[in-house]
């Protein structure tokens, strides 16, 4: 039996701890309180066998405290998916976390969904026990869950996420594919031009001072250029990583993520692609959720948080108050237009008078996303030569500047 570590309050006051043996959690809460204590923490031990030195835990056995939250993107997909499929089934929440806790990929994913499982049974609800967890499950990610625990269809809420996810995935998937080639481009080409710098220039300064030629500017200016980078390139690595340790600690303040999101939206290319993807997810999930039962107003402070971007979290913020009042949606979305378009605001208002607007959300985000991918593919595909134009420009600049003064070696020779 797994042995349980507990502290219980005596009705003096006094803290009481102490050991005990239990088939399970609920059954060690009713030993405790058989004890007359009043339960204040409860752990289990690691059932363990030190031998030879080397510690040899259980395979079920847990510790009760915080894990490390390192859980693969591809593991929380699974526990998503799998939680969904036993719940449909009919399988209690407090036996579907047992069941994936002992077929989880990993120590640490087996871990997290143990600890999930111990604060369910201690009577936390689902979305409490997750919302413990930030770096495991996204706000978006409970509170969906908290949605579906309330109007009673968590089974769909959960398969709607494990979908949104490998959506999500197969899009970054996508984009990293597509941009592997200009990368690659883009450290060849840091490469050779540290090379020109630090070896090639270097050598062709001295020919040109052997002959006592006056060089052109642009010579001039790429000569002085690779003797800075030479003197001072140490220094010059150090200060860039130092810049970018500080604008990363800076970005990831509420100040500075805001400004970042804000020039994001601004840009010209990605700044509309990442409205168009959040505008997708809002539909998506509002139109998910008025499907299962779940009321506008709730509905719509869930799929807000799907957006991401916290400026437009804010704009539709001022939405939702709008429908609070009686509004209708789409009439209360229009001040949203980095977010929505007219012609989808037109269809949501027909969709919300016939009755239809669950259907119309998916139908929309559906048709959204397949512009998103052809969008997507033109702007890499933009991506590749304006990158391969710039290194061409960058390198054959140098090259023309190093060549251009050969042609004036001969008078000097002369």
């Amino acid at each position: 039996m797994p042995l349980f570590q507990y502290k219980g309050l005596q009705a003096n006051g006094v803290v009481a701890e102490g050991q005990l043996e239990a088939a399970g959690r609920p059954e060690a809460f009713r030993q405790i309180e058989g004890l007359g204590l009043r339960p204040i923490s409860l752990a289990e031990k690691a059932a363990a066998a030190v031998k030879g030195g080397k510690l040899n835990a259980s395979l079920g056995s847990f510790s009760f405290g915080k894990p490390s939250d390192k859980v693969s993107p591809r593991a929380l997909e699974n526990f998503t998916r799998l939680l969904s499929s036993l719940l449909a089934a009919g399988v209690p929440l407090s036996r579907a976390l047992t069941i994936l806790a002992k077929e989880a990929s990993s120590p640490v994913a087996a871990a997290k969904w143990k600890e999930i499982y111990n604060y369910v049974v201690d009577g936390m609800s689902l979305a409490d026990a997750m919302a413990k967890s930030p770096k495991v499950f996204p706000r978006v990610y409970v509170a969906m869950v908290q949605a579906g625990e309330t109007g009673g269809f968590l089974d769909l809420v959960l398969a709607q996420i494990a979908d949104f996810q490998s959506r999500e995935k197969d899009l970054r998937s996508k984009v990293m594919s597509a941009m592997l080639y200009p990368c690659i481009l883009l450290v060849l080409a840091i490469g050779v031009i540290i090379f020109l710098m630090t070896f090639f220039i270097p050598r062709f300064q001295k020919v040109f001072a052997g002959f006592g030629a006056t060089l052109p500017a642009l010579t001039r200016a790429i000569i002085a250029t690779s003797h800075f980078v030479r003197s001072y390139g140490l220094f010059i690595l150090v200060g860039l990583v130092l810049v970018g340790f500080f604008l990363r600690t800076w970005f990831s303040s509420e100040k500075g993520k805001r400004t970042w999101e804000g020039l994001v939206l601004k840009a010209p290319i990605v700044g509309p692609l990442v409205a168009q993807f959040a505008m997708a997810r809002f539909c998506r999930m509002l139109g998910t959720l008025l499907g299962a039962g779940v009321p506008l107003v709730q509905g719509l402070q869930v799929a807000r948080k799907s957006i991401g971007n916290q400026i437009l979290v804010d704009a539709v913020a001022q939405s939702i108050e709008r429908v609070q009042q009686g509004g209708q949606l789409g009439a209360s979305l229009a001040d949203c237009k980095g977010l929505f378009q007219g012609s989808v605001l037109e269809m949501v208002s027909v969709a919300e008078e016939s009755g239809r607007l669950d259907q119309e959300l998916i139908r929309i985000a559906t048709v959204t996303e397949s512009d998103l991918d052809r969008e997507l593919k033109t702007a890499v595909a933009f991506a590749e030569p304006a990158m391969l134009f710039c290194i061409a420009s960058f390198i054959g600049t140098i090259f023309i500047g190093m060549v251009v003064p050969i042609f004036t070696l001969q008078q000097y020779i002369k």
